[in-house]
């Protein structure tokens, strides 16, 4: 991010390597707790709460290796960077912590907290995913634009974005890794109904990437001849005045009226 600059960057790498001593002292400050605010802009909602416990006794036993950093607001502090650290000093009852006070414009925290968190944090691909949306959304990216930002291509950037289109039960399993990325990039070429299908077959016969593709691929060919015929059926039906819809390997017959159903039923009197 160009407008936040290496002094940051330099401070966030140090102080998350544990690198204190190249950061002069007047940059640390104790910091009491109750006075800090998480990000309201963190991506993760989840947290492993037995990690937490481990880094808890971690700490308790080693100290504060690696200090969080915050910025100014008001008089409280917004958490930048180590909430992980945060919920474990909680978690031991501690009042204060070692804290870095950055000097970031709290306009800015939206997207330093979306692209420091896609970078440096294990996030699900769902997660991702909404940070990116966040990410043009706010500041009208386009896809090139933001994958330059965070250094990937811009087929990452569009693939992520695009396992938003899924159905909410798919994005649920992916975001409790019961599919995979590489699941969810084969599924968005598919309808709802087949795409939770498919889902569902990947997590119980254990998939894999490619012989989801090659599953998908399979229904494919075999419906190119059902949807030929289904488009036979749609012609015939809306020459009669009806309304049908078409999916890939179904067709609704919608009723307006009781007028609709007689015509339909006049057609299927005719067959022996």
């Amino acid at each position: 991010m160009k407008r936040l600059g290496r002094g940051l960057s330099a401070i966030l790498e140090d102080a998350e390597a544990g690198y204190l001593k190249e950061l002069p002292d007047s940059s640390i400050s104790e910091i009491d707790i109750k006075n800090i605010n998480l990000n309201p802009f963190q991506p993760r909602k989840e947290f492993d709460e037995s990690s937490i416990d481990e880094l808890a006794k971690s700490i308790e036993i080693y100290g504060l290796l690696q200090p969080i950093v915050v910025v100014k607001n008001e008089n409280n502090y917004i958490l930048v960077s180590g909430e992980r650290r945060l919920r474990a000093f909680k978690k031991l009852g501690k009042n204060k912590i070692k804290a870095i006070v950055a000097d970031l414009d709290l306009e800015e925290l939206r997207e330093y907290a979306l692209i420091e968190n896609i970078q440096r944090e294990n996030l699900t691909p769902v997660e991702i995913a909404l940070s990116l949306y966040e990410l043009i959304k706010t500041h009208k990216y386009t896809h090139q634009e933001l994958a330059k930002k965070l250094g990937k291509s811009r087929t990452y950037v569009t693939n992520l974005l695009r396992i938003l289109t899924l159905p909410d039960e798919v994005i649920e399993k992916i975001n409790k890794n019961e599919i995979s990325f590489g699941h969810a990039k084969v599924l968005v070429n598919l309808d709802k109904e087949k795409a939770i299908e498919i889902s569902k077959k990947i997590q119980k016969e254990k998939l894999s990437v490619r012989e989801t593709e090659k599953l998908v691929k399979d229904l494919k060919n075999k419906n190119k001849g059902l949807n030929k015929n289904l488009k036979i059926l749609e012609t015939k039906f809306k020459k009669l005045g009806l309304k049908v819809e078409l999916k890939s390997d179904y067709i609704k017959i919608k009723f307006k009226n009781e007028t609709d159903f007689e015509k339909l039923k006049k057609l299927l009197d005719n067959i022996n």
